[in-house]
């Protein structure tokens, strides 16, 4: 088994995400790796097209809103680790589910820690699953974190 030094962390910000992120940092903390939070703007092909080919300065005003906006998700969430361990942030334009895998192998990452909604049944056909998208293409190990339950989250709020 090689050692573990690069993780990827994708996130869409969402409350979701933040049971991978958090894993993926605590992980990176007691192994010493590089963590790196990675945020996919998912916009149309149209707008994707106009942005990259015909306005490259709106491309970079959109990315650096996003790379703000991770970088408070970080702050709000993760206060406690952050002194801890430093992420790297990369904000991309893309498909997250295509773009997570060819990051990761780009990148040279050991690992790729991500959450998932563990739906099953209709819903997950309906809603498609990035998760398992990774999970199936990528050519390094995948750990997939599902969120506390909502029992535990309500307990720990009260407290």
């Amino acid at each position: 088994m090689n050692p573990i030094k690069k993780i990827l962390a994708p996130t869409d910000l969402s409350d979701l995400s933040q049971s991978g992120v958090r894993y993926a940092l605590e992980l990176a903390r007691a192994l010493g790796a590089e963590v790196v939070v990675y945020y996919v703007v998912c916009l149309d092909e149209f707008i994707r097209y106009e942005l990259l080919h015909l306005r490259p300065v709106l491309l970079d005003n959109v990315l650096e809103k996003h790379r703000l906006q991770v970088g408070n998700f970080l702050k709000s969430a993760f206060a406690d680790l952050l002194p801890l361990v430093e992420p790297r942030i990369l904000v991309e334009l893309g498909n997250p589910d295509e773009d997570i895998v060819a990051k990761a192998n780009r990148e040279g990452m050991d690992l790729i820690v991500i959450s998932t909604h563990g739906r099953t049944g209709l819903s997950h056909m309906f809603t498609g699953s990035v998760t398992e998208n990774v999970v199936r293409h990528a050519s390094c190990p995948v750990l997939s974190i599902r969120p506390e339950s909502g029992e535990r989250q309500r307990i720990e709020a009260a407290a």
